[in-house]
């Protein structure tokens, strides 16, 4: 009888998306990489422009000129894997 095969341990690496780009290890392709970010409008987005609009019409375009009022989607720039989003 033979022994059993040891216990195999995996470790999971996680990391902490923000608005800007980061560097992590790809869960798919295992490459060591800096993620890609795109930023999309949200319904806060969206809000935010009704807002400012219903104050000062021009400015109503400012929320879709600034990456802080979207949300951060972060894929992987090898594989093209999604990573996480990230929302303020």
């Amino acid at each position: 009888m033979q022994p059993p095969p040891p216990p195999t341990t995996v470790i999971v690496q996680t990391a902490v998306l923000g608005s800007q780009p980061c560097n992590m290890q790809c869960p798919s392709c295992h490459a060591s990489i800096q993620t890609r970010v795109e930023y999309e409008s949200t319904t806060k987005t969206h809000l935010f422009a009704l807002l400012l609009c219903l104050i000062c019409c021009p400015c109503g375009l400012i929320p879709y000129c600034t990456d802080s009022c979207k949300s951060a989607h972060h894929y992987c720039p090898s594989c093209g894997t999604f990573l996480g989003a990230y929302n303020e």
